[in-house]
């Protein structure tokens, strides 16, 4: 095998591994992205509510896994407009998803951090 189908086929596995990796966060693929009408035009499809669901149900690192996925997939090129739009909203949901995610685990570190300060307040002080 020369270098040139080589370099090909690792292209084409990579490809076929992003592709793998968003189907698996979302249950959508490039083809499913866009819906032909009669005439043969295409139209964008927004993410559906099982979709959302998806991702709404994913662990922090799921989300992170995917979003990765997504950029390398976005920055390699050669998507549709179409595609490269339906990419760019699957990784915005999943950018929401690891950041508010984040959030509340900030916001139990600040709770127990106050109950922390609280209890160092207070002791050696008895109350009645």
């Amino acid at each position: 095998m020369t270098d040139e189908n080589t370099q090909a086929a690792a292209t084409e596995t990579t490809d076929a591994t992003e592709n793998t990796d968003a189907t698996e966060t979302t249950g959508a693929t490039a083809d499913a992205s866009t819906a032909q009408t009669a005439s043969g035009s295409a139209t964008m499809k927004g993410m559906t509510d099982e979709e959302r669901a998806r991702v709404a149900a994913m662990s922090y690192e799921e989300a992170r896994d995917q979003l990765t996925a997504i950029v390398a997939k976005l920055q390699h090129g050669g998507l549709s407009l179409e595609d490269s739009l339906r990419y760019w909203q699957i990784g915005e949901a999943l950018a929401a998803r690891a950041q508010s995610l984040l959030q509340e685990v900030r916001s139990q570190l600040d709770a127990a951090r106050e109950r922390q300060q609280s209890g160092v307040e207070h002791a050696g002080t008895q109350l009645n």
